[in-house]
C-alpha cells in the first residue's frame, strides 16, 4: 500500500510540472550588445549575443543606430537574419567626427527587445601632413619645386601641388599634381629674373586645404649668350652676385676683344680683355674685365638690367653699413662693410670676407691702362661704376684682400675693371 501511494505522488507530480510548463507564456528575448569596433570615418562593426529567444523563434536581429540615446528599429539598422545565434553586424553610411548610439535588437512574435546600448564616434578627417621640396634646376624663368605627403590625415587626398608668388605664404599661382600620397615634383614656369619667389606644397583632402614649410629662391640672370648669373637682393636693389662675362651687348653686336697691351692703352672706346688672356680660367670664376667705355654703355648688361651708377654703389653700401656722411669721402670708408661684399672663399687665408650681403665679391685683379699689364690678381677686386668723374676719369670701387672696408674714388676709363649689373 504504501508503495502504491509513493507511485501514484510520482506521477502526479509530473502531471503537475507539465501542466505548469504548458502554460508558461513567451517573452521578448534577452541579448547583449557587441563592443563596436573598426571604427572608420563611416562604418563601424558591433553585433549582438541572443541570451533567450523568449519561448519564440527569433525572427529579426541586428543592430540599430542614432544620433539620440535609445536608438530603436524606427531608426537606422542592420538586418542579420533570423536564430538565437549570436551575429556580427556592419554599421555603414555614418557621417565622419560623428557620435553615435548603438544597441542590438532582437525580435519574436511577442516583440522586440534590446540589448544594453553602447556609443563610439567615427573617425573625423584631419589636415593631411606635408612638407616641401627645396627648388633646384633655376633658371630665370623657370625652376623645380615639388613636395612629400606622408599622411592623407585619415581621408583622400584630392589635389596636390605648388602655391607660388612674388610675397609670403601664397595663395594664387599653383601647380597641380595629382592626387594621391607621397613625393611629387612641379615645374614652375614664366618667371622673372631678379626676381624672389615665395613657395610651400600643399595637399587638400574633406577636411581642407594643409600647406608644407615655405621656402624662396631668387631667380638668376641670363645674357645675351646665355651666360647665367646668380643674383641677390641687397636692401631695395636686385644686384648680380657674379662678374660679368659677356662679349656681345645685349643688341647683339660685339663688344671688341682686345688682347695687346699696345691696343688696350689706346683704346678710347668700348673694349674687354680676360685677365693674363687666359678666359677658359678667369671667365667661369672671375668674369672679364672691362674699360669705362663699355661699362657706360647703356646695353651692356642684360636688358633690364644696367651698370649700377656712383648713388647707387653708395646706397648699396649705406645698406651694409657705411655712414651715410662718408659716402663722398675720396679713399677707404667705412668699417667693415667691404668684408661684407667679399666672398667667404678664394681670397688669400685670412683676407676672406663674411659675405653677409651675398654680394660675393672675388679678388679678379685688374688691367693697368699705362702699359695693359695685368695685377693684382687673388689680392684686388675692382668695380666700375656708370658714373663718369671727369672726360678721363669713371668713379670705381675697390676690395682689397687685406682690408675689411671699401676705396673709393674715380681711374682712368682706359683702365680693366669688372662690372656688375643690377636691376632696373
Amino acid at each position: 500500500m504504501k508503495k502504491e501511494l509513493t507511485f501514484f505522488t510520482f506521477v502526479s507530480l509530473l502531471v503537475l510540472v507539465g501542466l505548469f510548463q504548458g502554460c508558461k507564456k513567451a517573452t521578448i528575448p534577452e541579448l547583449t550588445t557587441a563592443a563596436i569596433t573598426e571604427v572608420s570615418l563611416t562604418s563601424a562593426k558591433s553585433g549582438g549575443t541572443i541570451i533567450a529567444d523568449g519561448g519564440e523563434e527569433i525572427t529579426a536581429k541586428g543592430v540599430c543606430w542614432s544620433t539620440n540615446t535609445a536608438p530603436t528599429i524606427d531608426d537606422p539598422k542592420t538586418a542579420d537574419g533570423t536564430g538565437s545565434a549570436a551575429f556580427i553586424s556592419n554599421i555603414v553610411g555614418l557621417d565622419e567626427g560623428t557620435t553615435y548610439y548603438v544597441r542590438a535588437y532582437a525580435t519574436n512574435d511577442v516583440g522586440t527587445a534590446y540589448g544594453n546600448e553602447l556609443t563610439f564616434t567615427t573617425n573625423e578627417v584631419t589636415g593631411a601632413v606635408l612638407t616641401t621640396t627645396e627648388a633646384t634646376n633655376i633658371t630665370s624663368t623657370t625652376a623645380t619645386v615639388g613636395g612629400n605627403i606622408t599622411d592623407a590625415g585619415g581621408g583622400t587626398i584630392i589635389a596636390r601641388g605648388v602655391y607660388w608668388g612674388t610675397t609670403p605664404n601664397p595663395t594664387v599661382n599653383k601647380t597641380t599634381n595629382g592626387a594621391s600620397t607621397g613625393s611629387f615634383t612641379a615645374n614652375l614656369t614664366g618667371l622673372t629674373d631678379g626676381t624672389t619667389y615665395y613657395y610651400r606644397a600643399y595637399a587638400t583632402n574633406s577636411s581642407g586645404t594643409t600647406y608644407g614649410q615655405e621656402f624662396s629662391f631668387i631667380t638668376p640672370v641670363t645674357d645675351i649668350e646665355g651666360n647665367m648669373y646668380k643674383t641677390v637682393v641687397i636692401g631695395s636693389a636686385v644686384w648680380m652676385a657674379e662678374n660679368l662675362k659677356v662679349t656681345e651687348f645685349n643688341d647683339d653686336s660685339e663688344i671688341p676683344h682686345v688682347s695687346e697691351a699696345v691696343d688696350w692703352i689706346v683704346l678710347n672706346s668700348p673694349g674687354y680683355c680676360w685677365y693674363n688672356n687666359d678666359s677658359t680660367y678667369n671667365a667661369p670664376l672671375y668674369g672679364a674685365l672691362y674699360n669705362w667705355y663699355a661699362a657706360s654703355a647703356s646695353n651692356i648688361c642684360p636688358t633690364g638690367w644696367h651698370v649700377p651708377t656712383d648713388a647707387e654703389y653708395n646706397t648699396m653700401e649705406v645698406t651694409l653699413g657705411l655712414l651715410q656722411a662718408d659716402v663722398d669721402v675720396w679713399g677707404w670708408r667705412g668699417t667693415d662693410h667691404g668684408s661684407k661684399m667679399k666672398s667667404t672663399t678664394v681670397w688669400k687665408a685670412g683676407e676672406t670676407g663674411t659675405n653677409t650681403s651675398g654680394f660675393t665679391a672675388l679678388p679678379g685683379g685688374y688691367r693697368f691702362y699705362t702699359d695693359g699689364t695685368f695685377q693684382g690678381q687673388n689680392t684686388y677686386e675692382y668695380f666700375w661704376t656708370a658714373t663718369q668723374h671727369d672726360e678721363d676719369r669713371g668713379w670705381y670701387r675697390l676690395l682689397e684682400g687685406s682690408k675689411t672696408n671699401v676705396y673709393k674714388a674715380s681711374g682712368d676709363k682706359r683702365a680693366g675693371k669688372a662690372i656688375r649689373c643690377v636691376k632696373d
